[in-house]
């Protein structure tokens, strides 16, 4: 294999994957520049990347905007802060002209960093809302009729009796309108059961099946749900794409945004308490892998996995962990109820252990990466 080959083939998913990974940073860190900057605060840098500075130029109100050589992520430094992830520099700030220290993030009011913190993640949330409401818009939706064309043996649907032909008319009441919405039901109800109402030769038959949770591979990795074990057939006729007016594709979006919002949750709720696995992380190496795939398919799909990324990097970002966004709204939210921020060591002691976190799951993630691509090459192999 020739080197233009190895490079082109590099080229083909790195690229992508700066883009995808540079559109969701950048949303989300002007999420938190810009209300700061509407907060009258003052701002020394926005990075995207970091490391070492490749180029930069100052605006206008000194801000320092910097392209740095690592791209896995970026921060936004606002006057007084430490360092990137907003940890306050007292020292700093203790020695501050009062001009200066007025415009310090660490001199404001509760509320404004705690909106300066928020914008972040809602600017992901909204980033994917809007990419969302442009592709149903203006590509539609392709919707499979929820039909049933295949019932796995011994499976939980053949043990409720579902039938080869059974139209899918609705779950536990909510009415079905694709294959699709039935399978996602069906995944965040492993083993719960359910009322399933389908119509068999023009009469309408309930069936209660209760989905097996197990892992199931997906384009992201192995993730784990629950099966029915049925299949839809694709057949042309059950086929349709809908496009929706401006409006609706805003509400299809937002809806979309929340179920991604809901199943991310769950999982990431379900990992605490022990109930899903930690070998469904995925890291950079399999973010850069499937952008490399989704771009094969066009421009729209690469658009629609920044959403779903965007969206996940969001809700991370939410967790109650020092160091990100959810760690400092805990600590603006004890301020406010306390009437006096956290004492400046015990605020240090949980940006360590939020360091500490956050490092040991970008490491438990690349470590998923590159057994599963140690796996692959072996089975090459």
């Amino acid at each position: 294999m020739s080197v233009f080959h190895w490079i082109w083939t590099l080229g083909s998913y790195l690229v992508p994957f700066l883009f995808v990974l540079g559109l969701v940073v950048f949303f989300h860190e002007f999420g938190h520049f810009i209300v700061g900057r509407l907060c009258g605060i003052k701002v020394d840098a926005f990075s995207m990347g970091f490391g070492p500075e490749i180029a930069h130029f100052t605006d206008r109100h000194g801000t320092r905007w910097r392209l740095a050589a690592l791209p896995l992520g970026g921060y936004v430094r606002f006057h007084g802060d430490a360092n990137g992830a907003s940890e306050p520099d007292f020292n700093a700030v203790a020695k501050m002209p009062e001009s200066e220290r007025a415009v310090s993030f660490f001199a404001q009011k509760v509320w404004k960093r705690a909106a300066v913190v928020a914008a972040g993640p809602l600017a992901n949330f909204l980033l994917a809302i809007v990419i969302f409401t442009a592709l149903f818009h203006v590509e539609g939706r392709q919707v499979l009729t929820p039909r049933i064309d295949s019932v796995v043996a011994g499976g939980r649907a053949a043990e409720a009796g579902f039938l080869k032909g059974d139209l899918v008319l609705s779950i536990d009441g909510q009415p079905i309108d694709s294959f699709t919405e039935m399978q996602r039901i069906v995944s965040a109800s492993g083993d719960m059961p359910l009322r399933f109402v389908v119509q068999r030769d023009g009469k309408e038959v309930a069936l209660d099946a209760t989905p097996e949770r197990k892992d199931t591979k997906t384009p992201f990795g192995v993730t784990r749900g629950g099966v029915l074990g049925v299949a839809a057939g694709g057949a042309a006729e059950d086929w349709r794409n809908v496009t929706y007016s401006l409006p609706r594709a805003f509400v299809e979006a937002t809806r979309e945004t929340w179920y991604v919002i809901d199943r991310t949750g769950a999982y990431l709720g379900g990992l605490v308490v022990g109930r899903e696995s930690a070998e469904q992380l995925s890291g950079p190496i399999r973010i850069a892998e499937v952008s490399g795939e989704v771009a094969k398919a066009g421009f729209w799909p690469l658009f629609n996995l920044a959403a779903i990324l965007s969206i996940s990097i969001g809700l991370l970002n939410l967790l109650p962990v020092p160091l990100l966004d959810g760690g400092h709204l805990l600590y603006y939210a004890f301020e406010a109820v306390r009437g006096r921020a956290l004492a400046q060591r015990w605020q240090e002691f949980g940006f360590r252990i939020g360091l500490a976190f956050v490092a040991g799951l970008m490491l438990v993630a690349t470590y998923n990466d590159i057994v599963r691509v140690t796996r692959q090459w072996l089975n090459l192999g």
